[in-house]
């Protein structure tokens, strides 16, 4: 038995042949019929056969993709992942559309292919529809954009640090419209194993961008590998690497984080920029270190020149390690382990960074962590505040993603000065 069950009334099947089909389902403790507002009108669907039974919930939103999202919802709020589609050969075609767009590998539709009756002439009728091909992105992607902003506006972060001729920052997770718990609701990762689809993601994106002024600019990702590879940016695209630099105007660099950290490197001398994911793994294997290397090497940068933000990410106070990992830490510096005789010790991965890169070239007082009081803390822990930020070590495997971005700006002496004033008020 499916865990629900979706009767496609829109693209092939008559209310009367659709109360047929509900009659072979009536065991089923779910069942949905996609119907939308304007089908069900034009076809007086008022049929109480169709309707009948507790189970049958009716879809008839005014559109397709807000149906399909609203049965989501649903299904979401039940966790549930198995639906048996009622479909035609037409309908499938179609409704795969949708689910590539508004679904993921989480969920497993089982699509049962019904012929059209060509007996009857209403579904013959609707049979001859045309296929809708790219309005189905448009229609998703319409319907996403008029959606109200959950827990609040867009919010970021940015450091004082790094000069207006970048636009920089890093996310929060207030103003998207994401709205399973963990991923509400600015989440900008989509993942084959959480239930926040990739259409979803593009649009907390496009919110970001526009907050931030990089729209219609995309994020430049990095491809996670938790190791210490940099990609330069113009040279070979390797299958993963946890850095990039370019010297490229306009072009926006995205390092994620949900307690690993985005480092975000600024040389304003060079015109050179660099972002990086470090968690414990990356750390040790010296990431941040090695994206420094690539600006000196590859543009010609001199390491005094070169600013480093470190952003929100898993403090002291949350993170802890098995005792030879966290040996590791403490042989880069005692400081990195408050507790080495813990069974689980707490490691401090941000001090480790910060003594790597010193112990490189880069300046202490050009890098903005914690540790610098005396400016606005770009670097509070993801754990301890989860009205601002996502944290895998709080919430597990289904947590959501922020991001710290970089973008050289063109033809920056004629843009205003940016706000150093936009952040976000933490509590204890």
């Amino acid at each position: 038995m499916s865990e629900a069950v979706l009767l496609d009334l829109i693209h092939g099947f008559c209310p009367t042949c659709c109360a047929s089909l509900l009659e072979e389902r009536a065991a089923e403790p779910r069942v949905f019929l996609l119907c939308g507002h304007d089908h069900q009108n034009n076809n007086s669907f008022t049929d109480a056969s169709v309707l009948s039974g507790s189970s049958v919930q009716v879809l008839d939103s005014s559109s397709t993709a807000e149906c399909l999202y609203r049965f989501k919802q649903i299904v979401d709020g039940l966790n549930l992942s198995l639906v048996t589609v009622l479909t035609s050969p037409q309908g499938r075609q179609v409704l795969s559309l949708y689910q590539d767009l508004l679904f993921t590998a989480v969920y497993t539709f089982d699509y049962e292919v019904k012929s059209v009756d060509s007996t009857c002439p209403s579904c013959r009728s609707l049979a001859h529809r045309d296929l809708p091909g790219e309005r189905v992105h448009e229609e998703v992607c319409a319907f996403l954009q008029q959606l109200p902003a959950l827990q609040g506006d867009v919010r970021t972060l940015a450091s004082s640090l790094i000069p207006d001729c970048f636009g920089h920052g890093f996310s929060t997770r207030t103003g998207g419209v994401s709205y399973i718990p963990t991923l509400s609701s600015l989440n900008l990762f989509s993942s084959s194993r959480r239930r926040d689809s990739g259409a979803v993601v593009q649009e907390n994106r496009r919110r970001l961008a526009l907050h931030a002024g990089f729209h219609p600019q995309p994020l430049h990702f990095v491809k996670v590998n938790h190791a210490s590879d940099v990609w330069v940016m113009g040279k070979a695209e390797p299958e993963s690497y946890d850095a990039i630099v370019t010297n490229q105007s306009e072009v926006v660099l995205a390092a994620p984080g949900a307690d690993c950290m985005p480092v975000l490197f600024a040389d304003p001398v060079s015109m050179v920029i660099g972002a990086a994911h470090a968690g414990w793994k990356g750390t040790l294997m010296g990431v941040a270190t090695a994206t420094v290397e690539a600006m000196v090497t590859e543009f010609g940068c001199q390491v005094s020149n070169i600013i480093v933000a470190i952003g929100p990410s898993v403090g002291a106070c949350c993170f802890t390690l098995g005792r030879e990992q966290a040996l590791d830490f403490h042989r880069i510096h005692p400081d990195c382990v408050p507790d080495p005789q813990s069974a689980r010790p707490h490691v401090n991965i941000r001090l480790a960074n910060r003594i790597l890169l010193e112990q490189g070239g880069i300046l202490p007082e050009h890098i903005h962590d914690d540790m610098m009081t005396d400016r606005f803390c770009v670097t509070p822990c993801t754990s301890c505040h989860p009205e601002a930020f996502f944290s895998h070590v709080r919430d597990g495997i289904n947590f959501g993603t922020q991001v710290g971005f970089l973008w050289i700006k063109k033809n920056w002496k004629t843009e205003p000065t940016l706000s150093r004033q936009d952040g976000v008020e933490l509590t204890e």
